[in-house]
């Protein structure tokens, strides 16, 4: 990716060259274009709007700044498959400049375009060329996984502490006392109450959740639609810098697992739709079921709310997550990963053997509610809604009969096997996926006989201490026959066997549908 040329839409020059500044994550996003040499490039439509500006020293302090761009020389003529694109989406003249936007995509004058514009990224999506059309996440991610080695700061784990353990000066909260008059007040008065927050080694804050079980007594007579009674966990405060690491993921399998502790009945959250890192969120919460209910009318903010009622969507399990269905699954898999990959893959289901500080989550897979399975097994007929049970085998030098263990449980999103080559391969495994790009060649062309294939999947549920199955136990209860060769790629059981994996490692299995 370095000296490569980049499109800016539009937003992300007006959010970079304002003197307020109300995107803090543009600067991030500038910082790394630099690192690697981009060249930063703006299409015409984007000096036409800013010379729409109405005050006129704004017009003329952006005209200035915009001289450091490389300005795109080009014609308006679309090309035939984004004129198609443009026949079914486009509705008026901003939407026909966004599409002006992707045809240079299409043609090849640029190497990506960043944007922040979700109706873009489904266009490109349509015209094929989704992969050249980054967010700023999906840039920075990008940036993580390709230059490890530019990084200058490593992402610690997410800790639990307490609101008065907080820097409230940490610039990161400034947005937040800006829209809410009273916070620092608010902040102050829930100085005992628990917090999670993920820092960075300088110890600026990169994330913060705080959560808040209420009963069916809450008032809710602010709700317009009104909430009826019932026990619910709202998300009081969510704010994710973006990074490249997906944080916003990692934060919201916390919500989801407390949820689940607490035996709620639905997540809320109240939030505006006025700053970029707002509607980011909401998107994400979008992806994972909250729809928008109604109105806080004393702050103008959107309620959105998530039903937590034991339910599976076979077709978008996100929308369900973190729930499974024994029902709904066609198959059931016990699935062998090497312990050098195991906790990176899966953090949160670290062996006691283990450190916690080699596993600080400062890559997107380890963040990542959504991962990547890769996989040579001549078994490889899983379907989505499928069922993973992942079995860390056994430690160099140590016996297998004890120390290999069933550590966590995954839900098949997809399996793909129609590759179509190595870059290929690379493209659908990079963002998910434990290995990095080399390695990835080397796995793709290890056995061109039997080329691997993946599985992109939802870690589910990881087994604590105590509840983890051994071999040992595998044998003794049947469901594991012993043979040398049973565990080379996925392996087959049944529901029954599932249900007495379940049964021996004692776990809390409201997630399971029965």
């Amino acid at each position: 990716m370095k000296n490569c040329r980049v499109l800016l839409d539009t937003n992300i020059i007006i959010h970079r060259e304002t003197e307020r500044i109300v995107n803090e994550d543009i600067g991030k996003l500038f910082y790394w274009l630099d690192k690697i040499n981009a060249t930063k490039i703006i299409h015409p439509i984007t000096v036409q709007e800013i010379r729409r500006l109405k005050d006129k020293e704004k017009k003329r302090t952006f005209n200035i700044k915009l001289e450091s761009y490389e300005k795109l020389v080009t014609d308006n003529k679309l090309e035939q498959p984004v004129q198609k694109i443009s026949s079914v989406y486009d509705s008026n003249e901003s939407d026909i400049n966004d599409t002006r936007l992707l045809n240079e995509v299409y043609r090849g004058r640029v190497d990506i375009l960043i944007t922040e514009d979700q109706k873009i990224h489904k266009k490109a999506k349509r015209i094929g060329v989704s992969e050249k059309v980054f967010s700023i996440e999906s840039f920075l991610e990008k940036i993580s996984i390709e230059y490890p080695d530019l990084i200058e700061y490593k992402v610690l784990s997410v800790q639990k502490s307490y609101f008065g353990k907080i820097n409230l000066n940490d610039a990161f909260f400034n947005s937040l006392k800006e829209d809410y008059p009273r916070f620092e007040e608010w902040f102050h008065r829930k100085s005992n109450e628990p917090v999670y927050v993920s820092v960075n080694e300088k110890n600026s804050i990169l994330a913060f959740l705080y959560l808040k079980i209420e009963d069916e007594k809450e008032n809710y007579s602010d709700i317009n639609p009104p909430f009826s009674p019932k026990r619910r966990l709202k998300i009081g405060t969510f704010k994710v810098i973006l990074n490249g690491f997906r944080l916003g993921e990692r934060f919201l399998k916390i919500v989801f697992d407390n949820a689940l502790k607490q035996r709620v009945k639905e997540i809320y959250v109240t939030i505006y739709e006025k700053r970029p890192e707002q509607k980011r969120l909401i998107t994400l919460l979008e992806d994972w079921g909250f729809k928008q209910w109604g109105i806080k009318t004393s702050t103008n903010e959107l309620v959105y709310v998530r039903n937590f009622l034991p339910n599976f969507e076979i077709n978008n399990p996100k929308k369900t997550f973190p729930y499974i269905s024994l029902p709904k699954a066609k198959s059931i898999f016990i699935v062998p990963i090497y312990p050098k990959y195991h906790t990176e893959l899966f953090p949160d289901s670290i062996l006691r053997t283990e450190s916690p500080e080699d596993f600080k989550e400062d890559k997107p897979h380890r963040n990542a509610i959504s991962k990547v399975y890769i996989s040579r097994s001549i078994e490889r007929n899983a379907n989505r809604g499928d069922i993973l049970l992942f079995y860390r085998t056994a430690e160099e030098g140590k016996s297998a009969y004890y120390s290999s263990v069933i550590t966590t449980i995954g839900l098949v999103e997809e399996k793909i096997d129609n590759i179509k080559d190595e870059d290929d391969f690379i493209l659908k495994c990079r963002k998910r996926s434990v290995f990095n790009d080399d390695e990835l060649r080397k796995f793709w062309n290890y056995k061109p006989n039997l080329r691997p294939f993946v599985i992109n999947f939802l870690h589910i549920f990881s087994f604590q201490l105590g509840q983890r199955i051994n071999r040992a136990r595998l044998l003794n209860i049947k469901v594991l026959s012993g043979s040398d060769n049973e565990l080379r790629g996925l392996k087959k059981i049944s529901k029954g066997d599932f249900k007495r994996i379940i049964e021996e490692s004692k776990i809390d299995e409201s997630f399971i549908i029965y």
